[in-house]
This record gives structure tokens, sequence and C-alpha cells, in this order.
């Protein structure tokens, strides 16, 4: 008789959640699968079967609460129960504020905040009849230290964190003391997310370092599993970016403006807007990996904690010469520009 943990896992097909489900697979969990690519999901059953858990597949839009709530209970159906349900399923846009369409913004919201709500009501109400259970939401430190160029994945992301502490509070006041939420706030991770994100800004997206790898986060979120917290942050750049900004919110703030603005949007053009996978997956096979392929990034892994003081100390030293000399002015006004402003 298996007594694995039943695992539901949204936006699977790639990046977190398919590092995720191979992670869970491995200690002989039983994976629920979802997300919008049958394709994707078909190679990842294989995969964790081939890694000892049981697996299945279920195509689902989680804007759809309908459908999400049909996962629950598709789940229920086939192993019985659900202990972890992963909330991971997201979209991004890369844009100025004023250059992105009302309705790209809209369908950021949909999918990261809810889809994130239709799975934590799915997931809650079995877990209320099991008395047991942990969700686990997967947020961003940009819910603390928010970026430029990507208003509505930071607004998105701090909404899940909030949803995370509010639920909490409500299970407290309940009693509900084994059922536990928690949310996760990786840093930049190494997935296919950079290749799909919407981007308006005419030029190539990529992560900004420092980068970790998407296992590390699975790892995490297993370890979550069996010991929930309520608040995990991925990464010792993100950690000390987080700690920064509770200690000096505006350098925080500036510091994190620098490095977006000369390392997520790069000098390399593109051809046209792209809404990317917002509205439908892409076909790439490339975007169905858990990782990203920009390994090179992950070379300076070892040096985590100099590097994240040094980026940090760099771009605001790098903030104040622009203050004194005008330096970098040229990029600003050109984005300045973009956002309609003179």
């Amino acid at each position: 008789m298996r007594t694995g943990p039943v695992v539901v896992i949204t936006g699977a097909s790639s990046g977190i959640g398919r590092a995720t489900a191979r992670r869970f697979a491995r200690q002989g969990a039983d994976v629920v699968l979802a997300a919008r690519r049958e394709e994707a999901l078909a190679s990842l059953v294989e995969e964790c079967e081939r890694k000892g858990g049981r697996a299945v597949a279920v195509p689902t839009d989680v804007t759809d609460g309908a459908a999400v709530d049909g996962l629950a209970e598709l789940a229920v159906r086939e192993f019985g129960r659900i202990d972890v349900w992963v909330n991971n399923a997201a979209v991004g846009a890369v844009a100025p504020f004023l250059d992105l369409p009302v309705e790209d913004f809209r369908r950021v919201l949909e999918v990261n905040v809810m889809g994130y709500v239709h799975g934590a009501r799915a997931a809650l109400r079995q877990m209320r009849r099991q008395g047991s259970g942990v969700l686990i939401n997967v947020a961003s430190i940009v819910a603390e230290v928010a970026q430029p160029y990507t208003s509505a994945y930071s607004v998105s992301k701090a909404a899940v964190r909030a949803l995370g502490g509010s639920l909490r509070s409500e299970l407290r006041l309940d009693g509900a003391k084994d059922i536990h939420v928690c949310t996760v706030l990786p840093a930049s991770i190494d997935t296919p997310y950079y290749q799909q994100v919407a981007n308006y800004t005419g030029q190539r997206i990529r992560p900004v370092p420092p980068l970790y790898t998407p296992q590390r986060v699975a790892r995490a979120i297993v370890r979550l599993a069996r010991s929930p917290r309520r608040e995990v942050t991925i990464g010792t750049g993100g950690r000390g970016f987080v700690v920064q900004h509770k200690i000096a919110p505006r350098t925080a703030d500036t510091v994190m403006a620098e490095m977006v603005d000369k390392r997520h949007v790069s000098a390399e053009a593109v051809t046209a807007p792209s809404t990317g996978n917002l509205y439908e997956p892409l076909g790439d096979p490339r975007t169905t990996r858990a990782t990203g392929g920009w390994g090179g990034f992950r070379r300076t892994a070892a040096r985590r904690a100099v590097r994240a003081a040094a980026l940090a100390g760099a771009a605001l030293a790098v903030v104040r010469a622009s203050d004194a000399t005008g330096a970098g002015g040229g990029r600003r006004r050109r984005r300045q520009r973009s956002m309609g402003r003179p």
C-alpha cells in the first residue's frame, strides 16, 4: 500500500512546476499535474513514473474556476485525498506601465491572482474535509521589492503574498491547526519564463542575476510539504534584498530599479511587441523544460553572498553617480518617451 502524499501542482509543464513534480515523484508521491499544454504534461507523467511516483495529467486553465474544481475532484477520485496543493501557474508582461495594454494587465491578474484563488478554494475545501493539508503558493521576491516594467506581475505577486497571510489568519481563528498555508518567494530562477513573457519593450528580456536553479525551489517546496513554514525566500541574493527593503526601503527600491533597467531589459532588439504565452501556450519545445538555458548566470552561484553585496553596492554607486552627473539619462529619457512623457 502506498504511503506517499498526494500532490497537485499547477503550472507543471515547465520551470518550477516541472522541477517540483519530478522532486515529489522521486520521493514516492502521487502527483496530479495541471497546465494548459497537454503534450508537455504527457511527457512529464512519463518522467514522474520513471522516478517512482504515480502521475496523472489534467490539462487545466486556472482562470476557469470550474476547471480547477474539476482538477481537485479528479485528484480525490484518483488518489483519495489531497495532501499538498502547489499553486504555481503564472504569466508575466514586461513593459513601461503606460505601454502595457490594459487587457494584458488584466490577464496577468486573472492567471496569477484568480488562478491562485481558484486553486486555494478547491484545495482548502478538500483539506477541511480531511482535517489536514498544505497549500503552497509560489510568489516572488517582487512581492516585497517591486520592479519597474513588471507592474502587473509585481502587483499579482504582492496579492499572492497577502492571500497567504489572510488564509493563515482564518485557519488560525478556526482552530484548523493541521492545515497550513505557505508562501514561497523565489529570486531570479533559471526557467523558460523569460522566453515566454509578454514583451512591449522592443528589447529582449533576460533574467537579473544572481540566478538560481528551479531545482532549488523544488527542494524548498518539498521541505515545506513536510515541515510547513509561513514564508520562505529562495536565494541568498533574494533574502538580502528582502532584508534590505525592510531596513532601507528607498535604497532597496533604487537598487532594484537600476538592476532591472540594466540587466532585465537587454540591449538586444526584438522586432515587434508580443503577448507571449498570456492567452495561448507557446509551441516552442524549449519552453517545456524545467530550466531556461541561462546556465551562464549560474556559474557565479558559489559566490552568492559576495555577489549579492557587490551587485547592490555597484548599483547604488551607479545611482549616486547618475544623480551627480546626469549619466545614464539618455536611457531613462527613452523610457519616458515610451511612456508618453516628454
